[in-house]
């Protein structure tokens, strides 16, 4: 079934939810309805996405009729804001499993990959008021049955229903994908969050170069931050930046 503000409704009721059938970048949408004084747990949807964004500013493009462009506005303690990216990743390779995929993993920090190719990104945006916490928001992009091949993307990317190999209702995954996102908002300080999101990073024990920093991946934080121990043997704390494996 297509997406339509009808069945989100229906499927989410009592939510509070705004459907776009096209739309520029669903966070943005949503941080202007924070600001507005939308409800703890709001969600933003579109079919189309057309400016959307990835970490560090890239573009996140969501083709309609193909993908997931989902945004959940959030009143979390400043000092758990760390915690949505975990979250938000976790819940979105939580939802790819219970899809049908195998091979599911969080190439650190949040991106969900399926046989080490990406299907999702996660985007968390704090809104403040100067040193005042207004609230969060949490975007959600999710490939379904975008088609990589012959792009730049190809070997790069894939989509859940490749990956399922089934067609899925993207309505219904949504809905599933907004209550992982509850569950685990719901244990937002807890260590069983912390430590799922750890069981599925990819990436450590391997080579990886973040920035600057090269070496093994031995571990993580509480925060998120990823543990690499270098060539010299001492132990890097890195907050940020894109990993390269190998």
């Amino acid at each position: 079934m297509t997406l339509s503000d009808d069945h989100l409704q229906t499927l989410l009721r009592p939510r509070a939810v705004r459907f776009y059938q096209r739309a520029g970048s669903t966070n943005d949408l949503a941080r202007e309805w924070l600001r507005a004084g939308a409800p703890d747990g709001a969600v933003v949807v579109a079919d189309e996405q057309v400016a959307g964004r990835g970490r560090r500013g890239r573009a996140w493009q969501t083709p309609p009729r193909a993908a997931l462009a989902v945004s959940l506005i959030l009143y979390p303690p400043p000092d758990l804001l760390p915690r949505l990216s975990m979250l938000g990743a976790l819940a979105a390779a939580e939802l790819a499993e219970q899809a049908g995929a195998r091979a599911v993993g969080i190439k650190w920090p949040n991106d969900v990959q399926i046989g080490g190719l990406k299907v999702a990104g996660v985007l968390p945006e704090a809104e403040w008021d100067g040193s005042h916490l207004l609230g969060a928001v949490l975007g959600i992009g999710m490939n379904i049955r975008v088609d990589f091949r012959g792009t730049e993307l190809e070997g790069q990317a894939t989509s859940l229903e490749w990956a399922a190999g089934t067609r899925l209702d993207r309505a219904e995954l949504v809905r599933d994908l907004v209550a992982r996102v509850d569950g685990w908002y719901a244990r937002l300080d807890s260590a069983a969050l912390f430590e799922a999101w750890q069981r599925r990073l990819s990436m450590i024990g391997r080579l990886v170069t973040v920035g600057e920093v090269q070496g093994v991946a031995e571990s993580v934080d509480e925060t998120g931050a990823l543990l690499v121990r270098d060539a010299q043997g001492s132990l890097r704390r890195v907050i940020a930046g894109d990993l390269v494996t190998g």
